[in-house]
């Protein structure tokens, strides 16, 4: 598993970034069953920064917490069985690895919600790295249904971390 990671929000949210960042991406992957080795890049920046990419992607003129690209379009969420056969494209072609896709955090959003919710920095942290990779492997929340698997499934992948709320 390669991650591409770059903090450059200037701030220091008082935990380990990467180790955390690691672990949670591991686990999501382990939990999902994604049979490849995975590369994903993460970008920590402030509220200004996000902004600015969710008024270009989403054309929502607000910061946000967390961004995902994913760089896989999947039939089925969380379904690595088409990935070979329609989705050569996808894999970095020195390493063999998936190449998921990218996660954007607001270090701003982290600290705001994390006291808004009253619980710790590095619960909100890792909880918006495992709705991000959840994302990155095809979930998404448009419908109460999809919301709601999404939920239980970050919930399982931070359980299986004993990061809890």
């Amino acid at each position: 598993m390669t991650i591409d990671f770059e903090n450059e929000s200037g701030k220091d949210l008082g935990i380990e970034l990467y180790e955390i960042a690691e672990s949670v991406i591991s686990t999501a992957l382990d939990y999902m069953d994604c049979p490849y080795e995975s590369q994903v890049s993460l970008l920590i920046t402030d509220n200004e920064e996000i902004h600015k990419m969710n008024l270009q992607h989403r054309q929502i003129d607000a910061p946000t917490d967390v961004l995902s690209f994913p760089m896989v379009t999947y039939e089925t969420p969380g379904d690595f069985s088409i990935l070979e056969e329609d989705g050569a494209d996808c894999f970095e072609p020195d390493s063999g690895e998936l190449m998921l896709g990218d996660i954007v955090i607001s270090a701003d959003k982290v600290l705001e919600q994390s006291a808004e919710y009253g619980h710790s920095v590095k619960r909100e942290y890792a909880f918006l790295i495992a709705h991000s990779m959840l994302h990155l492997m095809g979930y998404d929340h448009m419908t109460e249904e999809d919301a709601a698997e999404m939920e239980r499934l970050q919930e399982e992948i931070l359980k299986q971390l004993n990061i809890l709320r």
